[in-house]
This record gives C-alpha cells, structure tokens and sequence, in this order.
C-alpha cells in the first residue's frame, strides 16, 4: 500500500496540471486576499479589529475547490487517458487503487492549503501593518487557521479523489466540483441556513478560520449566524463524506469493466 501511494505521489508530482492548479491556487488566493484588505472590510469589522484582521488572512477558500478538482482529475484521469486498465491489471484491488489515489491526493491537497493559507496570512499581515494597524488576531489563532486550511483542503482533496472514481468523465467532475461549490451550497446556505455547517465546501472552509458562510459566492455570501461546528465535528463530517463516496463508488462504477 505504501509504495502504491508512492506512485499515486508520484504522479501527481511529475504531472504540469499539479503545478497550474498550484499556481492559479495562489495567484486567486491572493488577489482575493488583496481585494478583501482593501475593498472589501465594512464598516462592522474594520480591519482594525480582530474580527477584520481575521477575515484578510484566511481567505484561502478558493485553494480548497482547487485542491478538491485536484483530487478529481488525478482519479478521472485514469480514465480519460485510458491507464486505468494499466493501473487495474498491475494493482487487480481496485478499492486500494482509490484508496492510495485518495491518500495522495489529500496529502498534496494539504499543501495546496497550507501553502494558500501562508499566502493569505502574509499579505494580509502585510495590509494591516502597511496601513499602520496593530495586529490583534493571536499567532496561535494564525497557526491555527494554517493548519486548519490544510485539513480542509486535505479532506477536500480526498472527497473529490472519490467523486471522481464515481463519476468517471472528467468533464462531468470538473464541472460538478465547480458548480457545486461556487453555486449549489451559495444557494442552499441562502435558502436553508441550518444545512450551512453540514454543506462540505463552507464547512471545510471554517477549518481555515473562514466565518460560517463568507467563503459562499452569490446569494449566501455571510448571511446567518448560526455558529460553524467544532472542528473536530467539522473534521469528521468532511471524513465520513469521503469514506461514503468513496464506499459508493468501490460498491458500484469501480467494478465495472474499464476499456
């Protein structure tokens, strides 16, 4: 199983679209860090404040959909480019094919995070100081959020690893990832503000430090009060989504015949 995972690493390392997805991870996460120091901070949580301060430096929300397409393209790709029957006569347990595919995945997805939530905490540190603030947010609640960002990309990345062995085409993933994180829970956190900590997107994005609901685009943007789930909670939530489909797929697309 290590060495297996040591491929799936491999893969992922030696494949340009890793280091495209990395790039446009950081470069989104920055302009959107920039815009929110500058543009963005209202009169309820100047950036002077705690509550401000925390906002410009945890905007790594983006990196997490990226992180979870990641996930995504490494498992449909196997399909796309016809190796998945390569990858199935070497390794004939498919279940521990996703299983590796996931672990790599949520490892580099980790580092998508962890390196968007640096980005993040830096240029907005770097606002707050520029305009001649003090920085109030503790270094143990930045520590806190990096880390955070991590695990939720991590498990993001995981989950999109078994969407995409359950979907297969990777046009139909990509788009899903998408549509369902920048539309779907933007829309059902508008409409239902209950179900807002269980929707996996804007629960993995609190892990980061994320305020419940800021991290939605459209409609659902920050509205609600209602508290994010412990992290814990959150963390295990974000798991048992991921062990779930990945359970669905090994039950059913995973046996089919691969051509």
């Amino acid at each position: 199983m290590t060495r297996l995972i040591h491929t799936e690493l491999l893969k992922l390392r030696t494949t340009r679209v890793t280091y495209a997805l990395l790039a446009t991870a950081l470069s989104v996460t920055a302009l959107f860090t920039a815009l929110s120091a500058t543009v963005g901070q209202s009169t309820a949580r100047p950036i002077a404040g705690i509550a401000g301060q925390a906002a410009v430096t945890t905007t790594s929300g983006f990196a997490m959909i990226i992180a979870a397409l990641l996930g995504a393209l490494a498992a449909t790709g196997e399909f796309r480019h016809s190796s998945a029957t390569l990858t199935f006569l070497a390794i004939p347990d498919r279940p521990q094919v996703l299983a590796a595919k996931a672990a790599a995945g949520a490892a580099v997805g980790a580092g998508f995070g962890l390196l968007a939530a640096l980005t993040t905490t830096a240029i907005g540190l770097g606002v707050i100081v520029g305009k001649g603030d003090h920085v109030r947010i503790g270094a143990g609640a930045l520590v806190g959020h990096v880390a955070g960002a991590a695990l939720g990309a991590a498990l993001l990345a995981a989950i999109g690893v078994a969407i995409g062995m359950l979907v297969r085409s990777q046009l139909a993933t990509v788009i899903g990832v998408f549509v369902w994180c920048l539309v779907v829970e933007s829309i059902l956190g508008d409409l239902v503000h209950a179900v807002r900590p269980y929707l996996p997107y804007t629960a993995a994005t609190t892990l980061g430090g994320t305020r419940l609901g800021s991290a939605a685009f459209g409609p659902g943007y920050e509205i609600g009060t209602q508290p994010a789930l412990p992290f814990i909670a959150t963390a295990a939530l974000l798991l048992a989504g991921a062990v779930a489909v990945a359970f669905l797929a090994a039950r059913t697309t995973l046996r089919r015949d691969v051509t």
